[in-house]
């Protein structure tokens, strides 16, 4: 992977399935899991130095985006991981910080999604949002706004275009994938 940090961090290397696409100028630390056919697009960074980070299969990180976690805290035992299901779209210059998005999640546009945060399938939390800590957005709901609340239930035709656009990102990840191939040879 040109142009791609890949950073062993307290003994902890990062695991990334051979068919996932990784972009130039990407960054990943230390305790993170990349499932397979997902994508991390150009300049994101995903930091697991204090937590471990966790993302399945043919989910999408868009370019720009930051994944951190947290760490342990007398409030927080265990810390807050940030896991990312299957079939999640994350839009471009998101900022996710120890939360957990659920199988089919979505979250728009230059959104912030804080500690202990819970967005689950089929729910989308809309561009340039943001969701304070240890709030949940149910399955089927649309939640806007800073800080977000509930704005209303995602029609059928919604969730179903969701569910397109992780198709195309794993075929366009397909695509570029390929032509940076073509380009370094």
């Amino acid at each position: 992977m040109k142009d791609v940090t890949i950073l062993p961090f307290n003994g902890k290397t990062p695991k990334i399935h051979n068919s996932a696409f990784i972009a130039p100028g990407c960054k990943i630390i230390g305790d993170v899991e990349i499932g397979p056919e997902s994508s991390v697009w150009y300049n994101c960074v995903i930091r697991a130095d204090v937590n471990f980070i966790r993302i399945g299969a043919r989910s999408n990180i868009q370019d720009g985006t930051t994944i951190h976690c947290d760490s342990a805290s007398p409030a927080t035992p265990n810390g807050h991981p940030t896991i990312i299901g299957d079939d999640v779209l994350v839009g471009h210059m998101v900022m996710l910080h120890g939360a957990k998005l659920e199988d089919r999640a979505f979250v728009g546009l230059s959104t912030t999604v804080m500690d202990g945060c819970v967005i689950e399938g089929d729910a989308m939390l809309a561009a340039g949002a943001t969701l304070t800590p240890n709030k949940r957005i149910p399955s089927g709901q649309l939640w806007a706004g800073s800080p977000a609340k509930y704005m209303r239930d995602l029609p059928e035709p919604a969730i179903a275009g969701m569910r397109m656009g992780v198709a195309h990102y794993v075929e366009n990840a397909k695509a570029h994938k390929a032509a940076i191939e073509a380009a370094d040879s």
